[in-house]
This record gives structure tokens, sequence and C-alpha cells, in this order.
């Protein structure tokens, strides 16, 4: 399962409305969205991206357990939509399903939400068995901290010791706080998790992407992060973007072009780190996973 993104600027009014759960957007945010959109080139490369994840995940799991699994994709908010693929698996005659967000971190507010919409459409006479937060799955980290260190090797190593690493996640609306979600927790141990195996002695967690909304969201935000670790004396600055596993809006345009925006103003080199997408070494680390719960 993963978020969605909508196909054509066409089918942007409709993402956007059902993601305000059935209130269309004014026409001032539904321009804001567009013009994103049409920053990165009109649509997000996430339908694809996911596309491919998900197809390199059933060749995975097709070589170890010929037959075995059967790996259908459900979204959040653009089709095919979860609570209209996931009664197909009954109605076929699947009695066990493996539920798997394709997001590192898990939240009430996040990945909750896919697991309680897949449950209530599968019905009781399947069973169904969540995989929750996987960050910590064996591999996973190393992975990152591979791609920290390749981004640091494009820096100037006379700059190294004035360089930062900042890790993030996409916020949430600080209320989740309130029921004891360990959503940030999750952030900043899967950040200490990949520094280590990096071999980093300075780093620093971050969150982006907060929603259009009154009620506050959890920070501090990666735009300010980026200023204080100027004014702290940081010459350079490695984004990596853990909390998502693949190209999309939230980092071609949030920190490829906003963040890099707001580097270029104050004399900050920044650099990312490139994303997971469809590589068989992380391809591989969500196969154990799902083989691990069958």
């Amino acid at each position: 399962m993963a978020y969605g993104t909508p196909t054509t600027p066409a089918d942007i009014e409709a993402y956007y409305t059902r993601i305000r759960h059935g209130r269309p957007p004014t026409p001032e945010l539904l321009a804001e969205l567009t013009g994103r959109y049409l920053e990165i080139g009109g649509t997000s490369p996430l339908a694809a991206r996911t596309a491919a994840q998900v197809a390199a995940l059933a060749a995975a799991l097709e070589r170890r357990v010929p037959g075995g699994f059967d790996v259908r994709f459900g979204s959040k908010y653009e089709p095919p939509l979860i609570e209209d693929v996931a009664p197909g698996f009954a109605a076929d005659g699947v009695d066990t399903v493996i539920g798997l967000v394709l997001a590192p971190h898990s939240s009430s507010m996040s990945t909750d939400q896919y697991m309680s919409r897949a449950r209530a459409s599968l019905g009781e006479a399947v069973r169904f068995v969540e995989i929750g937060a996987w960050w910590d799955a064996p591999g996973f980290l190393a992975i990152i901290a591979q791609r920290v260190n390749d981004a640091l090797a494009s820096i100037d190593a006379q700059r190294r010791d004035s360089t930062e690493v900042i890790f993030s996640a996409h916020s949430l609306p600080q209320k989740i706080l309130e029921s004891g979600d360990t959503y940030p927790e999750q952030l900043r141990a899967s950040a200490e998790g990949a520094a280590a195996l990096a071999g980093l002695s300075h780093f620093d967690v971050a969150w982006q992407s907060a929603g259009r909304t009154a009620d506050p969201w959890i920070g501090p935000d990666i735009l300010e992060v980026l200023r204080t670790k100027r004014a702290q004396g940081w010459t350079d600055v490695v984004s990596c973007p853990i909390g998502f596993v693949s190209d999309h809006l939230e980092v071609l345009f949030d920190i490829d072009i906003q963040a890099q925006e707001v580097a270029h103003e104050i004399g900050l080199h920044l650099v990312r780190t490139t994303s997971l997408n469809d590589d068989p070494a992380f391809v591989e680390v969500l196969a154990d996973l799902v083989g691990s719960r069958a």
C-alpha cells in the first residue's frame, strides 16, 4: 500500500478533494499544488516508481516461493484504492493477506489508517497480518547509510568537518503525540542507526512537508533547520529523506526545489541522498520482511 498520486494534471483536484476528506480545495490551494506538480514536470513519478517496486517485490517473492505469493497494490488516495483492491482477495479464495505500507515509520495518522482500511475491506473471512514500522528491518539502515556516504563523497574533503547530515520524514499534526504515538521516536532511532552505520560523528533530524491546516505540526521544519545550521557555521548539508522510499513530490519539490532555494539563499551547499525506488537491495529487504510474516 502507498499514498498515491494524481496520474495527470487533470486528476489533481479530485485527488486533493479525497485528501481533504471530500472537501474540494479552494482555488488558491489547488493552484498552489498544481504549481508544485508543474515545477517537477506536471506529474509525480510516484505512480511509476511504486508500480516498479510492486513488480520487483512480486518477482523477488516468486523466485523464493514459486506460486506462493499474490502481490496486489492498493492506494490510499488514488485508484486503485485499497477499498477496491482488498475485497478481491476473499473473492479469489485467499485466506491470509499480509499488509505492507511503503513507508518505514508507522503512525496512528499514517500507516495505521492504511491498515484499518485494508482490514475493514478484507472482511472477517480473511486473516490479516499487519507489518508495522519496518525501519529496523535487517539491511534497511545499511542501504540508507551507503547512500549517505555516497552523498558525502560528492562534497569536497576539506569541507567534510563542516558538513551536517539531516535525516527527515513527513511531518504529522502534533495531536498524535497526545496518544503516545512513537512516530518521532522512530525517526530519531532510524537516524541514529543509519548514522552509526555510516560512521557519522554528527547528524540531526528534521521534519518536512507539513500540511496546510490550522493545527500545529511536528517540527522543526527542515527549512528552519537549514537556516539554523548555516548560522551555526555549517557549510554543507546532506539531506536524507529517510521517511520516503521513492522519488515523488515531497522529495523532488520539497527538497530538490524548495530546500535548495533556501540553501542557495543562505549560502549553504545542499546535496540529497538518492531515493531507494526499486533498487534490488531494497526490494530484497522488503521480500525478507514479507517472507518473515508468511
